[in-house]
């Protein structure tokens, strides 16, 4: 027997919705509705510098007015962290995570003294500075209180689940795991307590997310949240790549571009059937 469909829409918290963001969230509903599936929301305001609670207020807001409707109750991954170190020492403990004390500058140097480095979505590829500490090196660093963050021994972890790794994406077809895209990857952050990739991870696990619709931007993580469910002993939900809503001039829509916000819109008197009308068009 075929599980239901259950999808969700899991935005962050740090800034206004554009007309991205009711794009991602209109295809994850509209393929929950065409399945006869569950929808449901999740906000993620891990990052306590940049997420604020009135912009969670003000998603709820241009969600409904977009006529979309989700499971009660929403989760809120900030109250939830307590699941996330608990996920986090499990993989500790079975030597998948190492600390790491670089700085951002520590592994620029290192990189420049390299004279090159692999670039994945987030940026240079960590060149594994820490991981080769010794055990005694490690907690005198941890005991003389430096910060560090937790990172994934990649290679270990490939070593446990095995290097032929596939998942399945209903837009681009099946998909050989390249978790090398983003090597050693940062699973726990310094200030957090957790991050993006290892939360993301346990929620769609425990939500029983079973298709994980958003944006191409995501597809280079997926490889890396595929590995996580490997360890954690989750399931893969199949995912679902779609394009990206782009300007005139080709760039894609984003917070960061101070993108028009759907809050703009409604307030300028625009229709949400012109709206849907628009941004549904272009796929």
């Amino acid at each position: 027997m075929t599980a239901p469909v259950v999808t969700r829409f899991a935005p962050s918290p740090t800034g206004h919705l554009h007309k991205g963001h009711a794009y991602a969230a209109l295809c994850a509903w509209k393929f929950a509705q065409g399945n006869n599936g569950r929808f449901l929301l999740r906000i993620e305001d891990i990052d306590h510098t940049r997420c604020k609670p009135e912009n969670s207020d003000q998603i709820l807001e241009d969600l409904a007015w977009l006529g979309i409707e989700w499971e009660e109750p929403v989760r809120i991954q900030s109250q939830h962290l307590d699941e996330y170190r608990a996920a986090a020492s499990k993989l500790e403990q079975q030597g998948f995570l190492y600390p790491c004390f670089c700085t951002r500058k520590d592994i620029q140097r290192e990189i420049e003294r390299a004279g090159q480095a692999p670039h994945g979505s987030e940026g240079p590829i960590y060149p594994g500075t820490c991981r080769n500490l010794s055990a005694d090196e490690r907690e005198a660093r941890i005991a003389a209180g430096e910060a560090y963050a937790l990172r994934l021994d990649l290679a270990k972890a490939l070593d446990h689940i095995g290097h032929e790794i596939t998942w399945h994406d209903g837009i681009h077809g099946e998909q050989r795991c390249q978790p090398e895209l983003l090597g050693d990857a940062i699973i726990v952050r310094k200030d957090i307590g957790t991050s993006y990739h290892l939360a993301v991870v346990h929620d769609d696990g425990l939500q029983g997310i079973t298709d994980i619709v958003r944006g191409e931007d995501l597809f280079e993580s997926t490889h890396l949240h595929v590995v996580l469910q490997k360890l954690l002993g989750l399931p893969t939900p199949t995912y679902h790549h779609h394009q990206l809503l782009t300007d005139d001039d080709g760039n894609r829509l984003a917070k960061r571009n101070q993108s028009i916000t759907l809050k703009s819109l409604r307030e300028s008197g625009i229709s949400v059937e012109s709206l849907k009308s628009e941004i549904l068009g272009v796929q």
